[in-house]
């Protein structure tokens, strides 16, 4: 069992996971802005991206500095470790997404592509908005339940979507090079959906220490 922070310590690291959790709802809201964006509006929106990556990535930072610095931590430290990265990889997987929409030159999507790439990105967003509503839930993780439920529920919609998405990029008649491309991006996707995943079975995991 863990040692708890004074309650005057407390707050500190519960505000920094929140803060981390509300940029990704920032970053996916940026990425659907990305996938429905001209070519020439893509550059302006990935730079956008990249600096909420960056944020999170500060965050994230401060949040092992603070464990690091800390004699007491509200729950084992590998456990803050693992969320603190859990929610920095979420992150990194939307804002990849984003910049290889720009890099690999992506230009008009095929519909039968898009509106499944879209369904893709939009599960990524749900799993964001449940995150931030749930984490200040973090001090009685217990009380999170729901939220793991969820985001796994999301995670097997995302496997489906994915699938989906795969199947017709391959029926879709475009050259070789640009169906690479666009597996790349709906692969990375789904590393996204994944990482959500990931966060919630560490939540699970602090909860059961817990209780």
């Amino acid at each position: 069992m863990s040692v708890r922070l004074k309650k005057s310590e407390g707050p500190s690291f519960f505000d920094l996971f929140s803060q981390q959790a509300a940029n990704l709802v920032t970053g996916s809201a940026q990425l659907a802005s990305l996938l429905n964006a001209s070519p020439t509006e893509r550059v302006a929106i990935r730079d956008q991206l990249h600096e909420v990556e960056h944020s999170g990535d500060d965050i994230n930072h401060t949040i092992i500095r603070r464990i690091n610095a800390s004699f007491v931590t509200p729950f084992d430290r590998e456990d803050l470790n693992r969320l603190a990265s859990n929610l920095d990889d979420c992150m990194d997987h939307i804002d990849e997404a984003g910049d290889l929409l720009v890099v690999y030159g992506i230009g008009e999507i095929p519909s039968a592509v898009s509106s499944l790439l879209s369904e893709q990105v939009a599960i990524i967003a749900r799993c964001a908005d449940q995150t931030a509503q749930n984490m200040p839930k973090l001090k009685s993780p217990l009380d999170m339940r729901d939220f793991w439920i969820e985001i796994n529920r999301l995670e097997n919609e995302g496997d489906l979507a994915y699938r989906r998405t795969l199947t017709a990029l391959f029926d879709s008649g475009l050259d070789p090079v640009t169906i690479i491309k666009f597996k790349d991006i709906i692969e990375v996707l789904e590393k996204a959906t994944d990482a959500f995943e990931d966060l919630a079975n560490g939540i699970e995991t602090i909860a059961l220490k817990e209780s």
